[in-house]
């Protein structure tokens, strides 16, 4: 086999040097703070569904679609043709995120449920583009979506600190770690799953961990016609509907409950009053449902629905109001090219 190495030429002594290679940026591990017991989700799930099957109307809290088969459930949601949210928020931070960049100027991206941070990527690259970014602080309940995701950004990002929180962001947004100016980011439209209370209660706290010049971003849907956004909730080829579907199968695995899941039935609907979509799982049957885990016994008669998600949707002067009153001034607010979603920035003061 012929050799690799260069041949020596006489009177030429052979240099022990490598050759010059471009330094490579460090690695650093990501550092992973845990503010939940290791029995929290477990606990958690337990007090929800003991309150929300007891109650006068049926709910069941929507964060508990979210198992490994609900996050493929979803993920598979985000690529429906009747889903937008994800593509029109995506398309937005694509063409504004250099904007945010510049006007924020964060040291620290903050983002709140963070699951896979795809998104984030989009400001990230702003952010280090710019300049100023040092360090990306993703939270999280889920410790295992949020060490696989801040190993992720690590070794894409390298010599980008990342420092996780696994927590709860109604409870733990005073554990948020990073150097100011933070920019704290909470996209997907997630705010809609709040109700008004539960919006001016997160607003509140999100303005009282931040230091006044520092940034919320924010990403909400709008109001826009009934179709569209009942179609968005109600696919065509029923993803929706699994997806709907599986906080029952959480219960069953869980819990030990014995819903006949295919006993229910789908649906979404839209309410004018409140503006917000209305997910719901209708009993085909009157049944009885036995959850051994918190000693329950659960009656559905014909008809009853059990609500699982809201979706608020939202004018600009609503989201104006809200922000105001909690202590921020807008910084900016943009939308896709069809006006269906919005993203902005407030800045607290």
């Amino acid at each position: 086999m012929p050799s690799l190495t260069p041949p020596h030429r006489p009177g030429q002594v052979p240099s022990l040097t490598p050759p010059h290679r471009p330094a490579q940026p460090t690695l650093i591990d990501p550092e992973i703070d845990v503010h939940l017991t290791p029995d929290y989700a477990a606990r958690a799930l337990r007090e929800d569904a003991r309150d929300g099957l007891t109650a006068e109307r049926k709910w069941l809290a929507p964060k508990w679609f979210y198992d490994a088969r609900g996050s493929e459930l979803f993920e598979e949601i985000t690529r429906l043709p009747e889903y937008y949210p994800t593509r029109a928020e995506r398309e937005i931070l694509a063409a504004r995120s250099g904007e945010i960049a510049e006007l924020t100027g964060a040291r620290t991206l903050v983002e709140l449920g963070s699951g896979s941070s795809e998104k984030t990527r989009l400001i990230l690259n702003g952010l280090r583009d710019h300049g100023t970014l040092t360090t990306f602080v993703p939270l999280d309940v889920s410790e295992s979506a949020l060490r696989e995701a801040a190993a992720a950004i690590t070794t894409d990002y390298p010599g980008l600190v990342v420092h996780g929180v696994v927590g709860d962001f109604t409870e733990h947004l005073d554990k948020l770690p990073g150097e100011a100016p933070r920019v704290v980011a909470f996209l997907g439209g997630t705010i809609g799953n709040l109700l008004p209370d539960e919006r001016e209660e997160f607003y509140a706290s999100v303005r009282e961990v931040l230091e006044p010049g520092e940034w919320l971003l924010l990403g909400t849907d709008l109001v826009k016609d009934p179709a569209t956004l009942v179609a968005a909730y109600d696919d065509s080829a029923g993803v929706t509907a699994e997806f709907n579907k599986n906080v029952l199968r959480v219960l069953n695995r869980q819990l030990g409950a014995d819903f006949d899941v295919d006993a229910f039935s789908h649906v979404a609907l839209w309410d004018p009053d409140n503006e917000w979509i209305e997910m719901h799982l209708r009993a085909d049957r009157a049944m009885r449902v036995l959850i051994p885990e918190i000693g329950l016994e659960v009656e559905f008669a014909e008809g009853e629905e059990l609500s699982t998600e809201i979706s608020a949707k939202f004018h600009r002067y609503g989201v104006e109001a809200e922000l105001d009153k909690a202590g921020f001034t807008p910084g900016a607010w943009w939308t896709d090219s069809a006006a269906r979603f919005a993203l902005s920035l407030w800045q607290a003061v």
